[in-house]
């Protein structure tokens, strides 16, 4: 009773004993709620123990310790018999057409092989409509005394082909099978010797208006033309004139 009666009639006394209290309560609180710090030895046993290396790692990758060795053995077990494999002999769209007998098998210094084993030589061809014909455009226009004067192959083998302009040049006189040829061909595949020559303007215009289009290319490259495309499209279609490889240009 003298104790509450105490604190009753002394307000300031009462005042300074209640933030004594909660002062001392308050430091209690945050003294056991502290974190402690944690000794060094606990933080070094949970990091994991990794194995020295001589030398300093500066990727993310497995040492090369750790990688396979190569394999010994190259085989790769049997073959395969499943369909899945690709023949690319059934990609081919011409293994069914049979080759024209006009196609040519080789191009020799002296004239030509074709298909149906004959061997042309001295003279140049003309490949129209499935047939054959020897081909002389540089003794077109010139007197009969040259013709005979040619005594071996390789004399038959000389003559003019370029004008002043070193372009490909022969007369209209020598594309005279075509002026009686009806059907005509749609293209004409013309090889120039061993080396590709520009077409004179006069040749390609004549050629032109008779309605035939033209292809110039060197004589290999012509004759390997012409039997793709003669196998394709069809002799009918496709003509080739053609100057032995071994031709030489008179000076």
């Amino acid at each position: 009773m003298e104790r509450i009666l105490l604190l009753s009639s002394s307000k300031p006394l009462s005042r300074a004993l209640n933030v004594t209290f909660s002062s001392a309560t308050t430091s209690r609180s945050f003294s056991s709620h502290t974190v402690r710090p944690t000794p060094a030895r606990v933080l070094f046993r949970s990091v994991p123990s990794s194995r020295p290396t001589p030398y300093r790692c500066l990727h993310a990758t497995r040492s090369s310790q750790y990688a396979s060795s190569p394999p010994k053995s190259r085989d790769r077990g049997p073959k395969s018999d499943e369909d899945t494999q690709t023949d690319f002999g059934n990609l081919d769209v011409l293994r069914n057409s049979v080759a024209p007998a006009t196609s040519i098998d080789a191009c020799t210094g002296e004239g030509f092989a074709l298909n149906n084993q004959m061997r042309i030589g001295g003279c140049g061809v003309l490949l129209v409509g499935g047939e054959v014909f020897r081909w002389r455009p540089w003794l077109v226009g010139k007197e009969k005394e040259e013709k005979s004067s040619s005594n071996s192959v390789h004399d038959e083998l000389k003559g003019t082909l370029k004008n002043a302009k070193g372009q490909w040049e022969v007369q209209d006189e020598a594309w005279g099978l075509f002026d009686l040829l009806y059907p005509k061909p749609d293209l004409l595949i013309i090889g120039t010797g061993p080396h590709m020559l520009p077409i004179a303007p006069k040749v390609r215009t004549h050629l032109n208006n008779l309605g035939i289009r033209l292809e110039i290319q060197d004589t290999r490259n012509a004759a390997a033309q012409f039997n793709l495309l003669a196998t394709e499209r069809g002799v009918s279609q496709v003509a080739a004139a053609l100057i032995p490889i071994g031709w030489r240009e008179s000076k």
